[in-house]
Parts: C-alpha cells; structure tokens; sequence
C-alpha cells in the first residue's frame, strides 16, 4: 500500500553485537528485506531505544516494523506499539543463545541470525493492524448458575469487585448440598473438630447485597449471544420468562449423589441402617435438633457401632461404577466419625479403606480422629449383609491378608459424586442424527436429553458446553481451570471436577476472576484466553469459499455458524484466536490481520536456502507458541545448544497449520519439516482443546503427499512437546536433524 513505510530495528544489547555482525544484519534487512528505514541500537528495549521507535512512528510516519532483538515472548512491555503491525525476529534466545561460542560455529550463527531477520521482516510486510472487533459487547452483568457454594462464592468475588451478579438457582433456596450438612470439615488450623457449614452467613451476605439479583426456583430457558452481549431467558416458578443481558457466565450447578441403589451387594435398600453420607448428614441435623443421638433408623435406638465403607462404588477398575475418586469422602467419613465419637466416646467407630486421601489438612484431621477413638482399618469390603437391627460387614483385611466381619447398628457408604452438567453433546449428537432418520427412540432420547439441558445454548454445536471424561465440563485443570469451550462461560467447583467445599470456594474465586476478564475484554474487542488481548479475528474471503464446511466443524470454541446462504459466519466475540479454521481450510480464504497463510508462508520462503552442494541442510520447526515455543526459548536461557540448520516460526496453535505451509517447505528445498504441538487426547495439554488433535489428523496424510514427491515420509515430524521439555527438546531437535542429513539433500534445491 501506499502509506505503508517498513522498518527493521537490530539490537546490539545481550552479546547479540559480539556473536554476529549487526552490520551485515543490518544490509540483509536493507537489501533481502526491502525495508524503507533500518536502525541499529545498543539497547532496542531501553528507554532510548524505545523512544526511538516512537519517534519513528511519529514523525518517519513507520506503520510495519521488525524487531530484531530477543524472542517476542521477552520485553513485551516495552516493545508496545499498539498503532504498527510487528514482528520480532528472535536473535537473544533463537540464536546467540543456542550456539557455541566459537570461531567455527560463528559462521553458521550468523547464518542463522540473518535469516531471523529475513523471516522478521518478510512477516511483518505481510502483516496488517488489527482494527478491532466492531460488534463488541459492552455488557458487564455476570451470570452465575447455581446457587451452592461455588456459585454464592463467584457471586459474592464478583460484586465485591464491583460488577453485577445474576444468580440462578434451581430449587427454593440457596445453599446446594453443603445447607444440608450438619457441620463442614474444619477449614484451618488445627483441624481437630468439625465447623459449622457456614451457608446461613453466605446467603445472609448475599440477600444484603444490591450488586447480587437473585432467581430462585428458576432455570436457563434459553443463552443467546456472545461475550459482552449474552441475552438469557429465565424461566421462573410462575412460568414466566425473565430476560437478563449477560457479559459471562459461570456454571456452578455442582453435582448429584452417585445413586446407592446401584450397590445391593452393601445393603442399600435392603435396610435403612445402611445409608450414604448424605443420610448420615439428615440423621445427624435432625439428632442435634432434636437434642438427641445418631440413632438406628429402623428402630430409633442409639448408635453404639458405625462403620464407614470407602470408595463405595468408587475408583471401579471394572467400569461398572464411578471409575474416579470423589475427592472429599475421605474427608468427609472423617468428620462423620467425629458427629459418634463428639457424643459418646463409647461408640466403636471404623473407618474401612484402601487408601486413605485427606487433602487440605494433611494428616492433623485424621489424627485428631485417630486422637478421639476412632479406628481406621485397611480393607475392602465385599459384602453387607443386614440381621435385624444390625449389619454383618464383610471385608478382607489388607494389613492381615485375611477375610473377617465388623459388626455394625448402621452401615455408611462414601458413594462419591456425578456432576450436573448437562446432556453429553456427542451423546446427543448421536441421537439427533437417528432421530432425523426416524428412529422413535432416539427422538424421545433427544426430548430427555434436552430436558437435562443446563444453560441452552443457542450454539450450532449444542446447548451446553462439551464435556471431559466421566462428564465433567471441559476445563483442564492445570493448564487452564475454569476455561470451557465456549468463550466466557466458566466451569467452578465440582462440576468442573471432583473437590470439597473449600476448593470449590477457591475455584468460584477463580472463575469469577476470569469471568471478569472475558468481560473487560470483551468491551474492547480483545480476545480472551488464551491469547488475552488480541484484536484480530478471523476474515474470510467468501468468493473463494467452496462451503466445505470444515472450519464450522472443526472450531473447538462454538465461533463460527453458518449464514442463509450456508457460508461460513464468524462471531468474533466468541473466536479465540487459535486458526484452527485457518489450517482446516483448503483453499486458503481465512486468515487473520496479524496471522494468515500468507504471515507464515512468507516466513518460510525468506529463508536462504543454500544448494544441494553446500551440505548445508535447512529444516523447517512449526512451534506452538503455548508449549514448544516456550520450551524452545527457555533451553536457549540455560545455554542448551541445538542444530544451527533449524528455523523456528512459532505458530498459534498445531490446528492453525495449513498443509500448503509444508507444501512450499518442501518444494523450497527444505530438506525436512518438523511439527510440534502439545499433547493430544484424555490427557490433552492443548490450549486450545481440540487443536493439536485436528492439527494431527490432518498431517496424518501428509504422508500421501511426500511419497507422491518422491521424498521419504520421514521428512515430516510431528513431535509432542510440553513446556517442561526444556532440556530433552533440543536432543530431539538435534536427533532428527542428524536423521535428516542422512538422507540425499532435497531434491527440490535451486527450483
């Protein structure tokens, strides 16, 4: 264009000036890059040297710079230009850093170096401003849905930072599981006695509070919209319908009680002295109204023997009951001892596990418990079989390797949880599609499934958000908790996965936090995790659109419906930036402002690829920015050095890779390209969920296309990497590329 004006700024700081030549940089900028301004600086990122690009962009009237400096994942703060597009070509952590410093190396380094800057200044040409998303919405109301513990604790986060909160809560009061307990367990130290449940002061804080609107006996008839500009119908007792404009959304709708009927073999049913622990919960609140003791429900006399079975059809091997462990039943059996032994220290009580978890108060809670006389025995029940008032428990003891019975007036089984989050989408998916074929049955599937529908999504990709194993609402828990599927709606507490009170309180915090940031962001346009204040979004060029409907179906995040006339139709709101679209793309009509084909592809033919003759191989790394790249420059921090042949372009995502970017590797002379994403699967580390595996399966056919060029296959890696790879990565780097100089140069050189 025409007022476009390049420039390309080279820094000397950090040993940079004494590992390369900034002069001979500076020609390559000059002559390979075609920038109209090249400068040098001692120090780019100082306060000099940053004063000196804004005064470029001011008066030089600079709109596309290069910063040939450290990686783009260092000095971001100062290197802040918000009216440019840039690009940072990586000579600190890329370069100088990965390389010996030797006279025989210098040569290849400074290689190395001048191709940085080549790729830097291709890129930056190709690249425009971001203006911004221009159907931001401005709405800064938050929705919770839930009203227990998490959801009054994201509620009361978020009004304490100043925004509105609209609660919503299934039944007639607030409160969720933990009003129905008689005491929580303790939550600080010494951990030595049960405390009480604390809802009566949370609900007290919430009716006050003129931030927080509350909806009780109320559920989510219908979500419309998008970050910033949600609009929700509420359906109420009357049967009326409240409208609310919602900025984000917090699901907190916690869990349901695995069901004990499915456990005969323990008694349940067969006898009411055999009771889960939400039972002994409703025996011990109504025995301290009443003033009384825990009493045997069959005949009301006093408790004088309990036993407590663990992992009640939990942590199943077999897969015929919960195959996880609940996280708070251990914890919980515990405190329920405690209800016996606080009333009459006479009362035998025995705790029956196989392994014994107690997070949040190391051993002081089960020590105190020991402490009052209550007796924890290694073992796994087989059988509870009911006489009379009483309960034989039969079991085989672990420590003595040997089958006995324990004796008990009530029987409490630690049946774990199933969390409330809506219908399972492939399930319905499923479902949908036979009952379009006619199948009766699948349709009153459909109709049941929908009726378990939680937030009813108006989303082409179902009406809840995606869940993980065991149905847990999507959201890893490490890498990013609370994020789910659907941009700025959040997932807290155990719905989320398994966890106590305390955790759950923790999360909502948590939740509420990053709800308030997909808001804010929102208003300004900006992406939200995890590429937090982005202002590009994808574009798509419709005249060149075969509606293959791919980039629809392979969106991980819900942002792209279709339009009447079945093109593809980008919500921008809801898009997280990761071009998976980009990459799922076959003709190459998707692109971002400051990310497209044409970014990378630009990047990768800037390169100087020596010929066949020189036995200078060149390979190609594709690295994801969340994990590889990372990894990638934290080995050049601690000075592991790695093959000078590579050339690193980071990339958003292994979704975001379009095929033809290996394509053109290739017929460039590359002799070989190497992939690296994160780890895919139950246990996936993508920051974008699905990406890395879409990524994967398409490069899974590159193969077809290697052989039909006469190349090996094994010129293509695709490799998992985490960002804790740090010292293993560039042994991996340095292995395939001695694989790659085994095999002839490409025969593609010099074309």
């Amino acid at each position: 264009m025409a007022d476009t004006k390049t420039a390309a700024y080279i820094c000397k700081g950090c040993e940079i000036d004494q590992r390369v030549d900034v002069a001979a940089l500076s020609k390559v900028a000059t002559k390979s890059g075609k920038m109209n301004l090249v400068r040098e600086h001692d120090f780019l990122c100082s306060a000099d040297g940053v004063a000196m690009i804004k005064n470029d962009i001011e008066t030089e009237g600079v709109t596309h710079a290069a910063i040939c400096a450290c990686s783009r994942r260092a000095k971001t703060e100062a290197f802040n230009f918000p009216t440019i597009a840039m690009s940072r070509g990586n000579l600190r952590e890329g370069v100088i850093w990965i390389r010996p410093d030797t006279e025989e190396a210098r040569e290849t380094t400074q290689e190395m170096a001048e191709d940085y800057v080549r790729m830097a200044c291709a890129e930056v040409k190709a690249m425009q401003v971001p203006p911004g998303n221009q159907k931001t919405g401005t709405v800064k109301t938050l929705l919770v849905v839930g009203g227990g513990m998490s959801g009054m604790t994201s509620a009361l986060e978020a009004s304490k930072a100043g925004y509105k909160v609209v609660l919503v809560e299934k039944n007639g009061a607030l409160g969720g599981w933990a009003s129905k307990l008689h005491k929580r367990v303790p939550t600080r130290e010494p951990f030595k006695s049960p405390e009480d449940n604390g809802v009566a002061d949370m609900v007290a804080r919430i009716e006050a509070d003129s931030n927080i609107k509350v909806y009780l006996n109320a559920s989510i008839a219908k979500t419309d919209g998008a970050p910033g500009r949600f609009k929700v119908e509420i359906a109420v007792e009357s049967g009326a319908v409240a409208q609310e404009d919602i900025g984000a959304i917090i699901q907190a709708t916690g869990f349901s009680l695995y069901d004990a009927n499915k456990l005969p073999e323990f008694g349940f049913g067969k006898t009411p002295n055999v009771v889960d622990q939400a039972g002994l919960e409703a025996l011990a609140k109504e025995a301290a109204a009443a003033g009384k003791p825990i009493c045997r429900p069959s005949d009301g006399q006093p408790v004088k023997s309990v036993v407590f079975v663990q992992c009640a059809g939990q942590r199943d091997a077999s897969g015929t009951h919960l195959q996880y462990c609940s996280g708070f039943c251990c914890n919980t059996s515990i405190k329920q001892a405690m209800y016996f032994k606080d009333s009459n220290p006479d009362i035998d009580t025995v705790v029956l596990f196989t392994d014994l978890r107690t997070p949040g108060n190391g051993e002081d809670f089960y020590r105190a418990a020991q402490n009052k006389g209550v007796i924890f025995s290694k073992g796994v029940v087989s059988s509870v079989i009911p006489s009379g008032n009483a309960c034989a428990v039969k079991f085989k003891d672990l420590i003595l390797n040997e089958d006995t019975e324990a004796q008990a007036d009530l029987v409490v089984l630690a049946t774990g949880v199933v969390p409330n989050s809506g219908p399972d989408l492939d399930a319905l998916a499923e479902a949908n599609r036979l009952a379009d074929g006619g199948d009766e049955t699948a349709k009153s599937q459909v109709v049941a499934m929908m009726d378990q529908s939680v937030l009813n999504l108006t989303y082409r990709q179902g009406p809840d958000v995606p869940q993980f194993k065991h149905g847990f609402n999507d959201s890893h828990f490490i890498c990013f908790p609370y994020e789910t599927r659907r941009t700025a709606i959040y997932a807290a507490g155990p719905v989320r996965r398994p966890m106590d009170i305390l955790q759950a309180q923790e999360d909502a915090t948590g939740a509420a936090m990053k709800a308030i940031q997909a808001m804010e962001n929102a208003g300004l346009g900006k992406a939200a995790h995890p590429r937090a204040g982005d202002l590009s979004f994808p574009t798509v060029r419709l005249e060149g659109c075969t509606q293959c409907k791919r980039c629809t179906v392979e969106c991980p995040f819900g942002a792209i419906d279709e339009d009447e006339k079945r093109f593809p139709l980008f919500n921008e709101s809801r898009c997280r930036r990761c071009g998976t679209c980009m990459g799922a793309c076959p003709v190459r009509v998707i692109s971002f402002e400051n990310y497209s084909v044409n970014t990378v592809g630009s990047q990768i033919k800037a390169v100087d690829v020596p010929d066949e003759f020189s036995e200078k191989p060149r390979i190609l790394i594709l690295a994801c920015e969340n994990d590889a790249y990372p990894a990638l420059d934290m080995a050049g921090m601690n000075r592991h050095e790695y093959d000078p042949y590579v050339r690193v372009i980071p990339i958003r995502c292994l979704g975001s890779v379009n095929t033809i970017w290996i394509t053109d590797a290739l017929n460039g002379g590359y002799d070989g390209v190497m992939l690296m994403g994160c780890k895919h699967g139950e246990e996936y580390q993508c920051h974008f969920v699905k990406g890395s595996e879409l990524g994967r399966y398409r490069l899974s056919k590159v193969g077809d296309t290697l052989k039909g060029m006469n190349l090996e296959t094994e010129r293509v890696m695709d490799m998992e990497v985490a960002i804790t790879d740090i010292a293993t990565l560039p042994q991996k780097i340095n292995d395939y590329a001695a694989l790659i100089k085994s095999f002839p140069p490409s025969p593609f050189k010099g074309f």
